[in-house]
């Protein structure tokens, strides 16, 4: 089969590789690819990489390079090994890339699949991924989406969880002001689930005006701020109850004056989510975080039992993470048209979907 393969940075590889086979193992679950996405992890690999794929066998996997890319996807059940029982051939599914012990793990033990110290991934850390034809998962690896959901938004399912876990972390319900730091498809997916949850009023602020005119195109009625001319935390201030700031700031740049401007913009015993990855250490006014009696909180993917509620959030209508889609190219050109377009500076794409039938 075609699969589009890591070897090193900017060293990506289409490449013909065997078929899995086609009885999968007991446990698992064989799955015709058909949509997946390329994500802000891959990039990273791809520019600076290997960063999460193993550089020796995984500890609990055993994968290593050359990594089949491709974590956000989905496909139809093509086979299914002894044992399964949730899902059957023929059914269309998404895909929840975490692979991890599922017992005699601290964290597994308790439902916490995805801070298990032993995570791996689909498509990072495992010997499938979705930028390839077919890829074989476990069993807890596979949702099936319903009738009135769309192949590509079972690809959407994955960044859209990391949005929602992070709204959830920061306590995000009805009639919150939220600020969201990063225009980018985790950034465009939080502003979405924000109002999804109920926020009443939405900022979101970003370097990149290109980026800040796609989010009023799909929120008319945000608030965007550009850093470089106006200040987020004056901006919010401004326009808040009180003059006091937001009730909840998400980071989702991984950068260390966004993290700022969050403390900065939200209200005293308000909240601030880190969801973006920062590179390095980054100093924080901790004297503001103090005299604030503000919350930090970390936000790591997404619990595992997510699947459910997000595609039913999605299906809905009521999280329409399609909007975020800006591109659909197929894997011959995925590294041209896709990852370098991606790096672009100028920004003029957001979310990519890679369509396997063509």
């Amino acid at each position: 089969m075609k699969a589009l393969r890591f070897h090193a940075a900017k060293d990506l590889r289409i490449e013909q590789v065997d078929n899995p086979p086609s009885q999968p193992p007991a446990g698992q679950v064989l799955v015709r690819n058909r949509f997946v996405d390329i994500c802000g992890t891959d990039l990273h690999e791809y520019a600076y990489g290997p960063i999460f794929i193993p550089k020796e066998p995984h500890p609990f996997t055993g994968a290593h390079g050359p990594q089949i890319l491709g974590h956000e996807f989905g496909g139809v059940v093509e086979a299914i090994g002894e044992g399964v029982t949730s899902v059957a051939v023929g059914d269309r599914v998404s895909i929840q890339p975490l692979i991890m012990p599922r017992s005699g793990d601290y964290y597994a033990d308790r439902g916490l699949f995805h801070l298990s110290t032993d995570l791996a991934l689909a498509g990072l850390s495992w010997h499938s991924g979705g930028m390839a034809e077919y890829a074989v998962v476990n069993e807890y690896n596979v949702q099936q989406i319903p009738d009135e959901m769309a192949d590509e938004e079972a690809a959407l399912v994955e960044p859209t969880a990391v949005a929602v876990y992070a709204c959830d972390r920061g306590g995000v319900t009805a009639g919150s002001s939220v600020l969201v730091t990063g225009a980018g498809p985790i950034g465009m997916l939080t502003l979405l689930a924000a109002r999804a949850a109920g926020a009443a009023q939405l900022f979101i602020s970003d370097i990149n005006d290109a980026r800040l005119a796609f989010a009023k195109s799909v929120l008319p009625d945000v608030i965007t701020i550009n850093p470089k001319r106006d200040n987020p935390g004056d901006v919010v201030r401004s326009l808040s109850e009180g003059k006091v700031g937001c009730d909840v700031a998400i980071e989702c740049v991984g950068n260390e004056h966004a993290l700022k401007a969050c403390a900065d913009a939200v209200r005293k015993q308000g909240v601030v989510v880190q969801t973006g990855l920062h590179p390095h250490e980054n100093p924080l006014d901790w004297f503001q975080v103090t005299f604030k009696d503000i919350d930090i909180r970390g936000s790591w993917a997404y619990p595992t039992h997510y699947w459910p509620r997000v595609i039913r959030l999605i299906a809905s209508g009521l999280l329409p993470a399609k909007q975020v889609v800006t591109k659909r190219i197929t894997l011959d050109n995925a590294v041209t048209e896709g990852f370098d377009a991606l790096l672009d500076p100028a920004g003029t794409n957001l979310k990519i979907l890679i369509d396997l039938q063509k």
